[in-house]
């Protein structure tokens, strides 16, 4: 199943590498293009064989692509649209991975040529690894992959961008940009911002030693350090990005904190069941939902084997 004649990979980190390894498996280009700036990064995907052709040029990674996909940090999405807008083959799609949508479409829509068909999309999939090694085919089986594509988006090629992603594995929604921003920043960058501040607080505590942290960590603190690997450069960028969608969530996380504290201060155990009793449930629905499954692992299977 040949989807495009050439599709260019701008970006080869974790997204990148694994949709270079599922589109060669599911045969949905004749010839990719995989682009990085770094040379070290760009001779890893070359010894990985993750593409067809290679250059630290993006301008020149997009030349007669029928698809372009960035998969660069969203601070250095308009860059990026920039240097290969004059590039960019006409009737082309042009979309990215980026976990906000709202700013990654400011930066990039000024810069996108009248016939080139700019979606923008967010495959929901990753992990805290990085780099074309982080990659693996069926990282995108059975999770969502978001577009939001403006009101007046050519339906052809946006029928076209959905049916790559779902030959992916992945569900595909579509839904305007700034309602994403604010969905994925209580179910994503909230949940990263407090495992970083939870862990860099563990890390402060002059009462506790580093070392008992480490041999001691409790699953739900082992949890959090599996967030908190994530990708600074990435994480940054999200933040500065996605920033009212995130303070506006960073203020209700706050003031439910508030209610929280004050029912543990006053011994009101009938409160604090039913909020853990609510949120139970809510694991439940995941669950149920397909986003999860009963048994957790974060490599604790792994260690399972070695006893």
């Amino acid at each position: 199943m040949i989807a495009f004649e050439r599709i260019a990979l701008i970006g080869i980190g974790l997204i990148g590498s694994s949709l270079a390894r599922d589109i060669r498996a599911k045969g949905l280009a004749r010839e990719i293009i995989v682009s990085t700036r770094s040379p070290e990064t760009l001779r890893r995907a070359e010894e990985l064989g993750l593409g067809d052709r290679y250059t630290a040029s993006a301008e020149d990674a997009v030349r007669g692509a029928d698809l372009v996909i960035v998969s660069v940090p969203v601070g250095a999405s308009g860059a990026v649209a920039e240097r290969i807008a004059p590039n960019l083959k006409p009737g082309a799609i042009l979309t990215d991975v980026g976990s906000t949508k709202a700013s990654v479409i400011a930066q990039m829509s000024p810069f996108v040529p009248e016939n080139v068909h700019f979606i923008p999309g967010h495959p929901i999939a990753g992990t805290e690894k990085s780099g074309p090694d982080a990659g693996f085919a069926g990282l995108f089986k059975g999770r969502w992959c978001i577009l939001t594509p403006a009101e007046d988006a050519d339906p052809v090629a946006l029928d076209k961008l959905t049916q790559f992603w779902q030959a992916l594995g992945s569900r595909v929604d579509t839904m305007a940009a700034d309602h994403h921003d604010k969905v994925l920043a209580i179910v994503s960058h909230l949940p990263h911002i407090i495992a970083y501040n939870i862990v860099g607080t563990a890390d402060d505590l002059e009462t506790v030693t580093e070392s008992e942290v480490i041999q001691y960590s409790a699953s739900g603190f082992r949890d959090f350090t599996r967030l908190a690997a994530s990708d600074p450069t990435m994480w940054r960028d999200v933040c500065l990005h996605n920033r009212d969608a995130i303070l506006e969530m960073l203020a209700r996380f706050s003031e439910d904190l508030a209610y929280l504290q004050r029912a543990i201060r006053w011994g009101e155990g009938d409160k604090l069941f039913e909020l853990f009793s609510r949120t139970r449930d809510i694991r439940r629905s995941i669950i149920e939902a397909g986003q999860d499954v009963e048994a957790a692992d974060f490599g604790r299977h792994a260690l399972d084997d070695k006893d």
